[in-house]
């Protein structure tokens, strides 16, 4: 009487293993651009929420002194503390005061790709545009999908 030993299989085949690789491929390839989209439509977020507090400490200042200050960093400390340079992108806001009267002003974010798009006023439908705060609101700003 030969009693024959069965081998207990343990493990996955190699087709069950290339199922689930194939399934975690498709998963990623509809996640990863939804992510990095999220991540961008976030540094826009922070950087309009930035140009907003600029914005409102500009606004005070102006209440004070009857003029906007020559510069963002003369908001420090008394109107606001350590007032951002940089966008959520790295690039340096760019603040346009009016000359002669000092009584118009305009904040700047470049945008993702940190260049000069256009100063038009109007809604804005991708992450290079540029996001234009002025005289307290927003004249160039994003709505809807961005691209």
């Amino acid at each position: 009487m030969l009693i024959k030993l069965a081998k207990k299989r343990e493990g996955f085949t190699l087709i069950e293993l290339l199922i689930v690789v194939a399934i975690i491929g498709i998963i990623a390839a509809i996640a990863v651009p939804q992510l990095l989209n999220a991540i961008q439509r976030a540094k826009q977020k922070r950087t309009m929420a930035d140009m907003r507090s600029i914005g409102e400490s500009l606004e005070i200042y102006q209440i004070d002194f009857n003029r906007y200050p020559p510069t963002i960093a003369d908001l420090n400390p008394d109107y606001m503390f350590n007032p951002p340079a940089y966008d959520a992108w790295g690039t340096a806001y760019q603040y346009d005061l009016e000359s002669t009267t000092y009584q118009l002003y305009s904040v700047t974010s470049w945008g993702r790709d940190g260049g000069q798009t256009s100063t038009v006023a109007g809604i804005i439908h991708d992450f290079d545009d540029d996001i234009i705060f002025s005289m307290g609101q927003f004249t160039r700003y994003p709505e809807g999908v961005q691209r």
